[in-house]
């Protein structure tokens, strides 16, 4: 696990909007029933996440910010695999009724499709 730790870290973060921005203009998308992820070299040595959970998909804050915190403890173990990106987790409609072992391996299956498309492009 060399340079990583299983913390989220400042440096693991999308913090401004220009960060957000730079993703959503030019992205490779991976879309299931709970997630889109959008995901874009970012240049750096490790990859960085950004969350977009609307309210308009999980009406209640106690739903936004657990989907949140299954995402974000997703990444912390995954974050050694995916390489240099920048990615965005949006949450779909239906995503809050979804139990926490199926977020989990959504977000396995988005991890797995992305490093592979990012590879190749």
């Amino acid at each position: 696990m060399s340079a990583f730790t299983l913390g989220f870290p400042k440096r693991a973060r999308l913090l401004t909007r220009q960060d957000y921005d730079r993703v959503f203009a030019q992205a490779s998308r991976s879309v299931d029933d709970c997630f889109t992820v959008l995901a874009r070299p970012n240049g750096c040595d490790s990859p960085r996440l950004g969350l977009a959970i609307a309210r308009k998909h999980a009406r209640a804050a106690v739903a936004r910010n657990r989907l949140k915190r299954l995402v974000r403890e997703s990444f912390r173990h995954h974050q050694q695999d995916l390489g240099p990106l920048d990615l965005i987790v949006l949450g779909r409609q239906g995503v809050a009724r979804r139990d926490n072992m199926e977020v989990m391996a959504s977000l396995e299956r988005h991890w797995n499709r992305l490093q592979k498309q990012c590879k190749v492009s």
